[in-house]
């Protein structure tokens, strides 16, 4: 018989131990005397697997105060879709709870019994929400990237979700074989009139629900870490008055795009009619309140996932 590893016989007791307190609903006295260990390693169990995130939690009970900033946030934006989720002021993390509550949105979506065509965007959050997903059978949709997966040095993109998405959820899947942002209009339009661009560029088109992240501006922004934008050029978009950017599409603070060679730039597909399709922005922080807020001007989103803290500035904003 094969011998497991030390670390993978590790994580099997971790997820027994796991899958005994949280679904079973086993003490950890009681987890202890079924594995044969004690009590301290039981407890130790419990935590790895949580650290693992071998267990993934939800919460189902509604909370009141989120519920009634959802609603004022479809109210005043003419939203769809608003989930709004606690904030935890101890917290600095942008993704912790947005991403638990896209996975989720994500979930129903893809439980459709009839077909539908899901388009993803890319960043951090998203990343954040497909890694919340469970395993799942869907063969009769499809899912598409609005983004690039390739990087400026021509690998892959380390924050596209779309093959994140093929490990959990089996259904065709179809990513854009382009970085996000080109040389040129010139070279765009050369890229964009390849037959496998054309059919996701089609896709996009027929979107039915798409979830994008919304990203700030400044120096340390995800497209300047990623190195597809310079912080010089960066800056002088800034002063031309950009204030955010869905997929690499800038927008200024009205939710208008940008004018000028940087949009001309952007391969990514375009984001979906919102009169037809839910787009669902997923975003919070003080850092990322202009950009929301401004999306949320233009319409550029027509649903959203924030926390509390977010949702009361752009209700006061």
């Amino acid at each position: 018989m094969a011998r497991r590893s030390e670390t993978g016989g590790r994580l099997d007791d971790a997820a027994r131990a796991g899958w005994l307190y949280y679904v079973a609903g086993r003490t950890q006295d009681e987890i202890a005397a079924a594995m044969g260990i004690s009590r301290q390693s039981a407890q130790r169990l419990v935590s790895l697997a949580v650290a693992e995130r071998l267990i993934k939690v939800r919460l189902d009970h509604p909370i009141a105060e989120c519920l009634e900033l959802a609603q004022r946030l479809k109210q005043h934006f003419a939203l769809r879709y608003v989930d709004v989720v606690p904030t935890d002021p101890a917290s600095t993390s942008t993704t912790v709870g947005i991403a638990e509550a896209g996975a989720a949105e994500i979930e129903r979506w893809l439980k459709r019994p009839d077909p539908i065509v899901l388009a993803v965007g890319t960043g951090r959050t998203l990343k954040a929400a497909i890694d919340q997903l469970p395993a799942m059978e869907c063969p009769q949709h499809r899912i598409m990237s609005l983004t690039g997966n390739i990087g400026p040095d021509g690998s892959a993109a380390y924050y596209n979700v779309i093959f994140s998405m093929a490990d959990a959820v089996k259904a065709r899947h179809f990513p854009m074989p382009l970085p996000v942002l080109v040389s040129s209009a010139e070279e765009r339009d050369l890229l964009h009139r390849q037959s496998l661009v054309q059919r996701a560029l089609k896709l996009g088109e027929e979107a039915d629900v798409a979830f994008v992240g919304i990203g700030e501006l400044g120096p340390d922004a995800p497209l300047c870490e990623d190195g597809f934008l310079g912080r010089d050029e960066m800056a002088r978009l800034m002063e031309q008055g950009a204030a955010g950017e869905i997929c690499g599409w800038m927008f200024d603070r009205e939710g208008v795009l940008m004018p000028g060679s940087i949009n001309e730039r952007v391969a990514s597909v375009p984001l979906p009619s919102r009169d037809r399709a839910t787009v669902i922005g997923l975003a919070k922080g003080r850092r990322k309140h202009l950009a929301i807020l401004s999306a949320l001007k233009g319409r550029m989103i027509n649903g959203l996932v924030t926390d509390e803290a977010t949702a009361r500035y752009l209700l006061s904003a």
